[in-house]
């Protein structure tokens, strides 16, 4: 059966072989987690004093919650500037978004060293507790992120409610359809903090790093970096859009949106162009325009992050090219690494804590955080399978 939104489950066994590989690896990431919280982090980390943040803060928090900016982005087009045509990708990217928060927030409790005191951020504004540092930019981060990860859940309900109202019977059926009512009502309210969530802490995560002062390159440490984060976190939920569209398409033999989604070239574009003349214009105006050139290999991440977000406008100025999905699919990966490239850098690769400190991730490290994507990955099957996300699902395999 069709819903309002056009969307209908997949369907299909769940338990196919790469599923069972996934569940598999997911029972070995339950076991590295287990050691982490009982040896402590330093037993499964490469963190140090000195590098105090790694891999599950640059890649699972920072980069993660910037791939999860498609329903942020997508609700930008659809209720800001009214553009119906794209609701068919509204769920999918609210979906995403919400599997991508939530892996955020799972890394963070991965990462903190105290995780037993997470539960003192939402309630720490009372006296007894302390009171909040109000100047303070990761609880602007801390705050925001659990707070969107609630209304994500709550703007994608509405897919688990309709399928509930379907299967469902007698008092629980009657339930589902109040609460369908309800979120119907409220949903303008959630839309408006769906938007204004991540203006915020998208724009913080860039203010974190200025705490670091001189520690961080002077190519990547400007006032502007708030307003940078930003940009680029909207020109990566685009990318993300496409490329879940394009790979579930596939995957599960939908028909591909490509008129619906090429047609994202021009945004695309506007964005990156945007971003592109901020970053140089900062160096130009703060007199580093040199350092472009002589900071080493520095100088080298630096101009491989401007060939990066540059290229998707290159790719779109032909118009016969930007109607081709093949273009729009790479173009949504180099979008995607272009983000992550300068939250990595940013984080990671320009931040010098002093000589003598060193870091890579360990083995342990690097299998906890592809045990979150892994996590994700399956959650999406799982969800697409059984419920209306995904819009275009042939008749055949809906009924199936």
């Amino acid at each position: 059966m069709a819903h309002a939104s056009g969307a209908q489950p997949v369907g299909g066994p769940l338990l196919t072989r790469p599923y069972k590989w996934l569940l598999a690896f997911l029972g070995l990431w339950l076991v590295i987690l287990f050691w982490r919280f009982a040896a402590g982090i330093g037993a499964v980390s490469g963190l140090t004093d000195g590098y105090p943040w790694g891999l599950w803060i640059a890649f699972d928090v920072v980069i993660g919650t910037a791939l999860g900016c498609g329903g942020y982005a997508i609700a930008i087009l659809a209720y800001i500037l009214n553009k119906g045509k794209y609701h068919p990708v509204v769920r999918p990217a609210i979906l995403t978004s919400a599997l991508g928060y939530s892996m955020a927030a799972i890394a963070i409790v991965i990462d903190v060293g105290r995780p037993w005191f997470i539960w003192r951020i939402p309630l720490g504004g009372w006296p007894d507790l302390g009171g909040y540092n109000w100047n303070s930019a990761l609880l602007e981060v801390a705050l925001c992120v659990m707070a969107y990860v609630i209304v994500l859940w709550i703007e994608l309900s509405p897919a688990f409610l309709e399928r509930w109202a379907e299967t469902s019977s007698g008092w629980l059926q009657s339930l589902t359809r109040w609460g369908l009512k309800v979120v119907d009502k409220l949903l303008i309210w959630i839309v408006a903090l769906g938007l204004l969530l991540p203006t915020m802490h998208q724009s913080s995560l860039g203010t974190v790093m200025l705490l670091a002062g001189h520690k961080l390159h002077p190519l990547w440490n400007t006032g502007w970096l708030p307003l940078l984060f930003l940009i680029s976190c909207v020109g990566m939920g685009y990318g993300v859009v496409v490329w879940e569209s394009a790979v579930s398409s596939a995957a599960f033999k939908r028909e591909r949106e490509t008129a619906m989604l090429t047609s994202l070239a021009g945004t695309i574009m506007v964005v990156n162009a945007i971003y592109l003349v901020l970053r140089l214009a900062d160096l130009v105006i703060s007199g580093k325009t040199l350092m472009m050139f002589t900071s080493g290999i520095y100088s080298v991440m630096f101009w491989i992050e401007i060939a990066v977000f540059a290229a998707p406008i290159v790719m779109f100025a032909n118009r016969r090219r930007r109607e081709k999905f093949g273009t729009m699919f790479r173009a949504s990966i180099l979008l995607v690494l272009a983000g992550a490239l300068y939250r990595f850098d940013t984080y990671l690769v320009a931040y010098n804590p002093g000589p003598n400190w060193t870091y890579f991730p360990n083995l342990p490290e690097l299998l906890i955080t592809l045990g979150v994507i892994a996590l994700e990955i399956a959650l999406y099957i799982f969800i697409v399978k059984r419920f209306p996300i995904l819009a275009g699902v042939p008749a055949a395999r809906s009924a199936h």
